[in-house]
């Protein structure tokens, strides 16, 4: 197809009367009003993956809760459940106790490498997909072009003074919101107690009052923030935007406007020709703008309240597929490539941009433009930041593989530090703790090493003093024991002397130590 017959093509493509909010030659004051904005329904390959993005997080959101887990008669059977009254997280196979809440703050050390991974990689991928905000908004925009239409109709409608279909509508559209910012705020309460128990207590006024609070603040946050609030989350309360520019370097891929190609942008291409002018590939039509989420317009270039979400990739795709030119007018593109092209096309900055340079008489891009690269995606920042991310798995991995699931602590009476028995032995008092990290009960011994002539006897343990204690343990529960250690005057051989307590189940062989001071008077 021909120049010529390209341009005229170019005449009825739809031209979209969108104009952005918070350009930077429009730049509104910080405490300006909203200016409301009605993004176009994108199609194309990245709005299907947000779909199937928002599709998946979504069920792993509101499905969790319900997914059951055979952990035996002693521990629920929820996959995934903060029991906050045992303290105890429980996340399929694994049981987090308080004390290995190392474990979760590793896991938010790697989300945060993993993070900044995404980031120096595919920019603010996180935040144009998998972002809470990001999801709820899009869930909340199928909602409103399912009752109020697409862009055209929703700004009439905004427009137009209320009548009885108007009010119907929003009244309609606000209902269905609530509706799913009660389901977000009760399914996350879900998480905290038996999902199928805590749902009928919500609705027979059995459940806790903090139940009822959680769920209506979280009701109030996900409708506002979802459905009022919008980009506006993003834009002026979220610090990723200001923190992200850090992790991008000249390699990163982020969406970018091609100008290279695409301009000077012409609505009337072929009166341009006619007139011998440079004409590039945008048609000006604003696609991009219409269906951005955030408002804004790519072609003025990288923005603070861009998202990376590429819908402005896929309308423009769109355009240029009606046009028969190459796609990625917009695309993701690394500033190294976009300067190598840009350079091409400015003759190396001598003259402004002129398009011809970079496409033959068919219209094409010629072979010598640089496309997407993905091997600039391992360099020495990535590894760095992939490398971290891999040491803090594996450590979490060796961790969690390694943990001991019996332990003992053990606490000396302080007052009195020791007490001379009738016969002049010397009698120790220590609170001994045995925590049974497993969820089955557990028969376990406890061993005296050290002092080779003393006994201890236990509180509520019916047996004459020995070296050997058979104590049962409750599962995953921690039992506490009153030990008293004597040791006859005529073995004391100081002050202060040593021993262990030595816990082992035998039918595992797990075994616990813990070494305690023995007080005695001075000689």
């Amino acid at each position: 197809m021909t120049a010529f017959d390209t341009s005229i093509e170019r005449n009825a493509i739809e031209q979209h009367t969108a104009e952005p909010v918070n350009a930077p030659r429009i730049r509104q004051p910080l405490y300006a009003p909203r200016r409301k904005i009605f993004p176009r329904r994108a199609e194309g390959t990245f709005r299907r993956f947000k779909w199937l993005v928002m599709l998946i997080t979504l069920m792993i959101y509101y499905v969790t809760p319900w997914l059951r887990w055979d952990r035996g008669p002693h521990a629920p059977d929820q996959a995934v459940l903060v029991d906050m009254a045992n303290r105890r997280f429980y996340f399929f196979f694994v049981e987090i106790w308080p004390q290995e809440f190392w474990l979760v703050a590793g896991l938010l050390v790697m989300a945060g490498f993993g993070l900044f991974l995404v980031t120096s990689v595919v920019g603010r991928a996180w935040c144009g997909y998998a972002c809470p905000q990001t999801v709820w908004v899009d869930l909340f925009l199928v909602v409103e072009r399912a009752i109020e239409g697409d862009r055209n109709a929703r700004i009439k409608l905004d427009a137009a003074p209320y009548d009885a279909r108007k009010l119907a509508l929003r009244v309609s559209k606000h209902a269905i919101w609530l509706l799913i910012a009660v389901a977000t705020g009760g399914a996350w309460i879900l998480y905290f107690a038996d999902a199928p128990s805590l749902f009928v207590g919500l609705f027979t006024a059995q459940a806790a009052p903090i139940a009822y609070i959680t769920v209506a603040v979280l009701t109030a946050t996900t409708y506002v923030f979802g459905g009022l609030m919008r980009e506006q989350v993003c834009t002026y309360m979220c610090p990723w935007p200001r923190i992200q520019a850090a992790m991008l370097d000249e390699n990163s891929l982020t969406v970018t406007y091609n100008d290279w190609r695409g301009e000077p942008r012409s609505r009337h291409a072929k009166k341009a020709l006619a007139a011998g002018d440079a004409v590039g590939d945008c048609v000006d039509c604003n696609a991009c703008v219409a269906v951005c989420p955030m408002g804004i317009d790519i072609r003025d270039g990288q923005q603070l309240e861009c998202i990376t979400c590429a819908l402005c990739i896929d309308a423009c795709d769109g355009v240029m597929d009606k046009l028969n030119r190459d796609r990625g007018l917009i695309s993701y593109a690394t500033l190294a490539d976009y300067n190598q092209n840009m350079a091409l096309a400015t003759a190396n900055g001598t003259s402004a941009i002129y398009p011809e340079r970079v496409r033959g008489r068919d219209g094409r891009l010629l072979p010598g433009i640089t496309n997407v690269r993905f091997t600039r995606i391992v360099r020495p920042r990535t590894m760095v930041y992939f490398a971290a991310w891999s040491l803090v798995g594996l450590a979490l991995l060796y961790g969690l593989m390694t943990r001991d699931r019996l332990q003992v602590n053990v606490l000396h009476d302080r007052n009195p530090q020791y007490v001379v028995l009738s016969d002049g032995s010397i009698r120790n008092g220590y609170t001994v703790k045995l925590l049974n990290k497993i969820p089955e009960p557990r028969a376990v011994v406890i061993s005296l090493e050290g002092l080779p002539d003393a006994a201890m006897s236990a509180v509520g343990i019916n047996e004459p003093a020995s070296r050997k204690l058979a104590v049962t343990l409750e599962p995953d529960r921690l039992r506490t024991l009153k030990i008293y250690v004597a040791q006859p005057a005529a073995a004391i051989n100081g002050s202060v002397q040593t021993l262990r307590f030595v816990v082992e189940d035998p039918s595992s062989f797990e075994t616990d130590s813990y070494t305690a001071s023995f007080e005695a008077p001075q000689p």
